[in-house]
């Protein structure tokens, strides 16, 4: 359906169009994003100009492999390479804070306190979802927090964006388990 956009759960400044039976992710220049839900044609020069983004390949394995980056750079210590693992406009809503971490800083902030506990991530169970130049990996895992002794099991969910040179984090939320009922 040339020309045709349809929103798929990915930033409101960006649109996933159809060139062909190709798939093309389009970045919206001048807040054509509020125009969610309906159809434009896509002229060049248009009043909404927008530039063509190609998909970036990727398959579940890839985006698994996220996480363990985001593990490894738990042991480095460092909160600075942690946060390196986010985009600058990510939000964090973690474990054991109540506080929604909004920029580096605040990031940087948690992972500080964080860190203090020697985390080690481990995935119990997942569900991997890929768009263009988006994924989501969400489920359950556990951290063993090594300086208490203590395990805590959390839901999860990671929302990636290409930007051109990596996946980096959009959103990432983690809560403790509930108990079973």
């Amino acid at each position: 359906m040339r020309g045709t956009y349809v929103p798929k759960k990915i930033p409101t400044t960006h649109w996933l169009a159809w060139r062909g039976n190709e798939q093309v992710f389009l970045r919206v220049r001048g807040g054509a994003a509020a125009l969610v839900g309906v159809c434009i044609n896509a002229r060049r020069g248009a009043e909404q100009p927008v530039d063509e983004v190609a998909c970036h390949k990727t398959d579940e394995r890839e985006i698994a492999a996220l996480f363990d980056r985001w593990n490894a750079s738990l042991q480095t210590n460092d909160p600075k390479a942690v946060a390196a693992n986010y985009a600058e406009d990510a939000i964090l809503l973690p474990t054991v804070s109540s506080k929604p971490r909004l920029t580096t800083a605040e990031r940087i902030d948690y992972f500080e306190y964080f860190l203090q506990n020697k985390p080690v991530g481990a995935i119990d169970m997942r569900r991997i979802y890929i768009g263009c130049n988006t994924a989501v990996d969400t489920g359950l895992y556990t951290f063993a927090l090594k300086a208490r002794s203590v395990d805590v099991h959390a839901r999860y969910t990671y929302t990636y964006r290409w930007d051109g040179g990596q996946w980096l984090i959009t959103s990432h939320h983690s809560s403790v388990l509930p108990p079973s009922p």
